[in-house]
This record gives structure tokens, sequence and C-alpha cells, in this order.
């Protein structure tokens, strides 16, 4: 599957009862894909048991930044094993929170949606959360998307 390329996104939720101000969370995923146009449904490939599975079972709302090829960095900072506290992670990162979900959308990625979980099913070591699209833009970013394709993050050439 490696020789599939995929689109790179930055999912996002909030966890309202991490402290007292709550925390976000983030995660960046190759496994994502439009489902549905009538309604609007997506899907996210999530590794089963990990921190972004565990909040999206308790957290119905969570958004989706689709990466341009500049968001290189953020891409590999969300996806590092090991990786630092999530508060860290956000900390010098320009984003907005979503009305809607109340998750964070990253400046400069080329669209940003906001879902509310519908279903959540069992996929081997991964859960496959659909997600009912409640909000969908495209800002003007002039950059390409962000890919991966045989372990790296690639541009496309235009």
């Amino acid at each position: 599957m490696s020789r599939l390329p995929a689109g790179v996104v930055l999912v996002t939720a909030h966890d309202p009862d991490d402290g007292p101000d709550g925390e976000d969370a983030g995660m960046t995923a190759t496994a994502f894909m439009s489902v549905s146009l009538d309604p609007k449904l997506v899907v996210l490939s999530v590794r089963e048991g990990s921190r972004m599975d565990e909040l999206l079972e308790q957290v119905p709302l969570w958004a989706v930044s689709v990466l341009a090829e500049t968001q290189r960095q953020t891409a590999g900072r969300f996806a590092m094993k090991g990786r630092l506290g999530d508060r860290l992670l956000f900390q010098d990162l320009g984003y907005e929170r979503g009305d809607a979900s109340g998750a964070p959308l990253i400046d400069g990625a080329l669209a940003l949606l906001e879902c509310r979980t519908e279903q959540r099913v069992p996929a081997g070591d991964h859960t496959l959360v659909i997600g009912r699209v409640l909000t969908a833009r495209t800002p003007a970013v002039q950059a390409g998307p962000l890919a991966y394709y045989r372990g790296r993050y690639r541009r496309l050439d235009r």
C-alpha cells in the first residue's frame, strides 16, 4: 500500500475534560477520504487504542485540516512516535478554533472541515470513524497538496 499516494491531513479534537480549560489533541493521517455527498460523510482510520481513537470515542466533534505542501513540518510533528505532549505541539502553531467543533483548524491548510461522528466501525487493529461534515471551507491558499508516498512526504508536480 506504500505505492498508493495519499493526501495528508491533520485531525484535531478538543477534550474539554482534560485540565481546567480542556486540551487539544492532534494526529497526522493519510487514511482519510470522502464517503458520500448526500449526506456529506467522510471516513478516518485511527489506530485502535491510540489517544485519538480513545478521544473520538468520548468526544463526537472533531476537525480536519487538509495540509498543503508547505506544511510538511506540521505533518511530521504530529506523526512522531514518542512525541511531546499535544499542548506543546500546538504551542507555536497558527490555528483558529472551529465554531462547530471547538477543535483547532490549522492556518495555511488547503481545506478545513468540522465533523460529528456518525459511526465507529472496528477494522482489524484500526477503527474507522465515519463523520458527518458540519462545515467545510477552502481558504485562499495557493500551495499544492501535501502527499505521502513510499514512506515519505511529497509534493505533487503541478
